[in-house]
């Protein structure tokens, strides 16, 4: 039996091997003839998109085509900025039963480890990406996990490269998670809301007094100096607090908290969020959500419903949506489900403009590079998709995807094994034995 160390560098160098030559490299690219939804604007029936040196140089009606552009026809088809993930381990997982392959969580200090960068650990060649880029998703946020205070999140590109050249933005947010109080340690969900008001209390007391704790002449804390130094940002209101939560109890709790910190929150999972719909529209709280599941994982998912994202949006809530629902292995591997978590919303009551904003510009707004990404619009990253119709539509495929001005045609892991397989002896595709 081959090992599991040797086995997935096999896998990645055929993956590798088998996508040679299989990028198109940056150059000018004109997309015409296609509906174009900017996002940022109304939508463009016949609307042409130009791509040059990594970047979108102009969207609109009667685009004059640059000499020598490459022409991709979108006739009868749909463009869209590349899809962004909001919540995802994809390239710090591969297989949850194998630590090897698991970069997600950090032991930390007593369940808080705010000072993990996450991104870090990140595998620019996780076999997981080529199929979520597949699938229309150009950007993705990897979010760490476990803990009171899992740590700091990142925004990246999937194109290849080391992780250097895959991050657009690190940090984006501070992730911590109000639940389960046995998972972090403690008794209690009240005694979790006092653990996190005490490291913010503490943030503050080590901000301004910095020079005592250098001379060992200040209080104890709660948490390490690096990670009280992680934590500053937050409390200054320039780096987000993404609070993993489902009770409504629990969410109007870190309601409480951000407000009594002037913390700028986020709402992460939010199975019951829409039974807080309102107080969170008026406190311009955004959440990350989806909508596939209608099944409890727990007691404080109880109130989980389809309806969620399509609820809050009508009460005026900014929702990103998320795909990466079901736990274990398939979390990392069902990234690529963004756009049948925007159908079953746009099913369940949200509309289809708010879904496709849910999946491209809300995201990157969220996470602080609407300047970049999420959009169609001159001086944005080539980040483009052409689909073969409704890209929230089951049997729709994404025919071109680009990231960052390139075109990206490469076989997957799951292409590879459909080519190993159909061939086999007693396959309907098999040759018969002479």
């Amino acid at each position: 039996m081959i090992p599991y160390r040797i086995f997935s560098r096999l896998v990645v160098a055929m993956i590798v091997t088998a996508t040679i030559g299989t990028t198109t490299a940056a150059q000018t690219i004109a997309i015409t003839g296609g509906k174009v939804y900017p996002v940022s604007g109304p939508p463009i029936e016949n609307g042409t998109v130009i791509i040059s040196n990594g970047k979108i140089t102009a969207v609109g009606v009667n685009v004059p085509i640059p000499a020598g552009a490459q022409r991709i026809d979108a006739g009868g088809k749909i463009v869209t900025p590349g899809f962004v993930n909001s919540s995802t381990q994809l390239g710090v997982q591969e297989v949850s039963a194998v630590n090897d392959t698991r970069d997600m969580s950090a032991r930390g200090r007593d369940n808080i480890a705010a000072a993990f960068t996450v991104w870090e650990g990140l595998n620019p060649n996780s076999v997981m990406l080529a199929p979520a880029r597949q699938e229309g998703i150009t950007s993705f946020v990897v979010i760490p996990t476990g803990g009171l205070v899992a740590g700091q999140a990142a925004l990246a590109d999937v194109v290849p490269g080391t992780t250097t050249d895959m991050i657009i933005r690190a940090p984006v947010a501070m992730v911590a998670e109000v639940g389960n109080p046995l998972s972090v340690g403690l008794s209690s969900r009240g005694e979790i809301i006092v653990k996190l008001r005490e490291l913010l209390e503490d943030t503050k007391f080590f901000r301004t007094h910095r020079d005592a704790f250098d001379r060992a002449q200040s209080r104890p804390f709660a948490a390490s100096r690096l990670d009280l130094q992680a934590m500053i940002p937050v409390i200054e209101g320039r780096l987000p607090l993404l609070i993993t939560v489902d009770r409504a109890s629990d969410i109007d709790a870190a309601m409480r908290l951000a407000h009594d910190y002037n913390v700028k929150l986020i709402i992460g999972g939010g199975a019951e969020a829409w039974m807080m719909a309102d107080k969170l529209a008026a406190a311009r709280i955004p959440v990350l959500t989806g909508a596939m599941n209608n099944i409890p994982a727990g007691f404080a998912a109880l109130g989980q419903r389809q309806e969620n994202a399509g609820l809050l949006r009508k009460a005026g809530v900014q929702v990103a949506l998320i795909g990466n629902a079901g736990g274990g292995d398939e979390e990392a591997f069902n990234v690529r489900n963004l756009k049948q978590e925007a159908g079953n919303a746009v099913s369940y009551g949200m509309t289809w403009d708010d879904a496709l904003r849910a999946v491209t510009l809300a995201p990157a707004e969220f996470f602080g590079a609407a300047d970049r990404i999420g959009s169609l619009q001159p001086g944005r990253e080539g980040n483009v998709v052409v689909w073969s119709g409704d890209p929230f539509e089951f049997t729709t495929r994404a025919e071109h995807v680009f990231v960052r001005g390139r075109e990206y045609k490469e076989k997957t892991r799951q292409d590879l094994l459909i080519e190993r397989y159909r061939n086999l002896p007693g396959t309907h595709n098999a040759p018969l034995p002479e």
